[in-house]
């Protein structure tokens, strides 16, 4: 079971995807992803937090923000095959480390683009960059084998919720 953090408006159906701009994303928008953490914290930062606070001494976000946000539990009842790009993985098959832990995100792109087009892989394991936990990429052509619970809960009703952000060194502030 892997957490995911979608859009609110988006509760209803927490396994769609869309065309996006990140790590693992098609640069010719052939294919789209479904990212997967190995616990909230990680879903949270990866999803959330990200680089946002990158040069700034203040590490707050609203709670109106949060408010945007839901969360649902994926499971796979078949085993994902997947491309393990942890640890000493990236380098053992000759990629670039920039693909799996550089911010800049083209390199990452178009490996992704490059496995989609000549693979059957069902996606990506690597680590976040963020908390070092495991984090998968999944193909859109995986996703169908794949559940969740419908709608994704609201994510500021997770009682974790506060002890994450607290982790995460961030404060979350009412801007009321």
């Amino acid at each position: 079971m892997s957490p995911t953090i979608v859009s609110r408006a988006h509760a209803s159906t927490p396994l769609g995807m869309g065309f996006g701009k990140t790590r693992f994303s098609s640069p010719k928008d052939q294919f789209r992803l479904l990212y997967l953490a190995q616990d909230l914290a990680t879903a949270v930062a990866e999803t959330i937090v990200r680089d946002r606070f990158q040069g700034k001494a203040e590490r707050v976000i609203l709670r109106e923000e949060l408010d945007r946000y839901s969360i649902a539990v994926i499971r796979n009842p078949v085993p994902l095959f997947l491309l393990d790009l942890r640890y000493e993985g990236a380098n053992l098959l000759g990629v670039s480390t920039d693909a799996v832990q550089a911010r800049a995100q083209t390199s990452g792109r178009r490996l992704s683009q490059a496995i989609y087009d000549r693979t059957d892989f069902d996606g990506i394991l690597y680590m976040s960059r963020i908390t070092n936990k495991q984090c998968v990429a999944c193909y859109d052509r995986a996703v169908p084998g794949l559940e969740a619970d419908s709608p994704a809960l609201d994510l500021i009703r997770l009682l974790a919720l506060g002890r994450i952000f607290d982790a995460l060194h961030v404060t979350v502030i009412s801007g009321e």
